[in-house]
């Protein structure tokens, strides 16, 4: 009775590496990289979104 050769397992798959949590410093760029673009009529909607958007952290720093 012959056996048939078991597969060789091959290299380990990569790891993801997490994804870097942005510093205050980096949303602050991300904000004024997205005014850049725009004209300065839509300044104050993106001002009102990112306003929107630190409300609902901050209302989340307790939970740390």
């Amino acid at each position: 009775m012959t056996q048939t050769p078991r597969p060789v397992p091959g290299p380990p798959r990569p790891v993801p590496s997490p994804r870097p949590v942005p510093s205050p410093l980096e949303a602050t760029h991300d904000l004024a990289a997205r005014l850049t673009g725009l004209p300065v009529v839509d300044h104050a909607a993106e001002f009102e979104l990112e306003h929107a958007h630190l409300q609902r952290r901050l209302a989340t720093i307790d939970q740390l």
